[in-house]
């Protein structure tokens, strides 16, 4: 298998353009891939380290949220040491000189405002960027269809094509993609099988925080996330995000417990709260935020059969603070003990925080990475943790008391007797 390499000003971006020969594969020699950094450290986290020569990026996010404004300071901190182009759909050259100039970018990116797919290939053979960015990929269309940009045969036809140059020329492309109503991607369904990359966007645009989160990776690990916040210079990498997702004032309140989450390899420490309230209707409510709405149903009828705590008469509301989503089993002990609390009216300690998969027989199961996440609470100063027996650590760490419980009544011992 051959492997193309582009020169950029010393900086070797090697190429995933294979030649189509047949191979053995125990005869493949597997070689670390050569990768560019965007100088920004949170979105190479997301790509698994950097740009990839021949890969396709896509990037999706509600309007307005800072897609574009990424990307331009990606490229502008690129342009330095590989050539770029910046391919818009949606803006006029004046606009994107206008934000590059309230960002501080000095740099001098070559600029392409078109939406025909033949003026953009052609523009892609003529400056041979190592670097394109494509905002977005629902307003370019190509001549040999006839319907309108945006339509799925448009989205469809144009993503192929942008791919299919990619992989022969070497270079890395990132498309900007619009997103529905439901927070997905719009168009069909086989855009995210053709690129390589698939990054989400999130974030609350009355907050000044961003979350990019990878779905989809082909050259890094999926379900990474990377934290920003968006200030009048651009976008800025938020090197310790538990902090923002933390965000306590000291106060010991009832309701409120820490969980230790892991974004890809990423350990977070995120404060869950709950609320109960007498239900004055006959059925009463479930609502949560941020977390699986009936992995908290489960969780309560376990806290009723398992732990002696009945909540058929209470509406119970959860809720992660910061706008993250945890997908994972391992807060189902933060969450019962943050419901506890909050009926029982009796604060979780402040410095202590939890974690551990609940099952449907009230046992307390172990989670992957015990030991780093340890290692994140007591880095944070938390002096306290509560966490499955089989994640106790072999080696005590320093500054932090572990206690390791095998079943819900046992945590739930634990707690009252603090």
């Amino acid at each position: 298998m051959s492997e193309s390499v582009l020169e950029a000003k010393g900086h070797r971006f090697s190429s995933l353009a294979a030649s189509g020969e047949v191979v053995r594969l125990g005869a493949v020699q597997a070689r670390e891939i050569a990768r560019l950094e965007t100088g920004q450290p949170e979105f190479d986290r997301v790509l698994g380290g950097g740009l990839v020569g021949g890969g396709v990026v896509l990037l999706g996010g509600d309007p307005g949220i800072g897609k574009s404004t990424l990307l331009l300071q990606a490229l502008a901190d690129i342009s330095a040491r590989a050539r770029t182009l910046y391919v818009s759909g949606e803006e006029s050259a004046e606009q994107i000189a206008l934000r590059a100039q309230r960002l501080g970018l000095a740099a001098d990116i070559p600029l392409l405002t078109e939406i025909r797919m033949e003026a953009i290939l052609t523009a892609l053979r003529t400056e041979r960027p190592q670097v394109a960015v494509i905002d977005s990929i629902q307003t370019v269309y190509t001549q040999q269809l006839q319907s309108a940009p945006g339509s799925v045969a448009q989205v469809r036809e144009c993503a192929q094509e942008l791919t299919r140059h990619a992989k022969q020329a070497g270079i890395c492309i990132l498309l900007v993609g619009h997103v529905t109503k439901e927070g997905t991607l719009a168009g069909p369904r086989v855009l995210e099988h053709i690129v390589d990359t698939v990054l989400y966007f999130e974030g609350d645009t009355g907050s000044s925080f961003r979350l990019i989160r990878a779905f989809k990776n082909r050259f890094g690990a999926v379900n990474e996330l990377g934290v920003f916040a968006m200030t009048d210079k651009g976008l800025k990498g938020v090197s310790n995000p538990s902090a923002l997702f933390l965000n306590r004032d000291g106060r010991e309140a009832p309701g409120s417990c820490v969980v230790v989450a892991l974004e890809g390899t990423r350990p977070l420490l995120v404060e869950i709260q709950a609320l109960l309230d007498t239900a004055h209707g006959g059925n009463p409510r479930r609502l949560s935020v941020g977390l699986d709405g009936s992995r908290l149903a489960m969780l309560l009828a376990v806290l009723h059969r398992h732990g002696g705590v009945p909540c058929y008469d209470q509406d119970v509301f959860v809720n992660a603070v910061g706008g993250v989503k945890i997908s994972e089993p391992a807060a189902d002990l933060a969450v019962a003990l943050a419901v506890v609390s909050s009926l029982r009216t009796k604060p979780i300690p402040h410095k202590l925080a939890a974690f551990g998969e609940v099952g449907l027989a009230g046992e307390i199961r172990p989670v992957q990475r015990g030991q780093e996440r340890l290692k994140e609470v007591a880095k944070l100063g938390f002096t306290q943790a509560l966490c499955p027996r089989a994640n106790l650590p072999k080696t005590k760490v320093p500054g932090l008391e572990v206690k390791g419980v095998t079943s819900l009544a046992e945590a739930l011992d634990y707690f009252r007797g603090l």
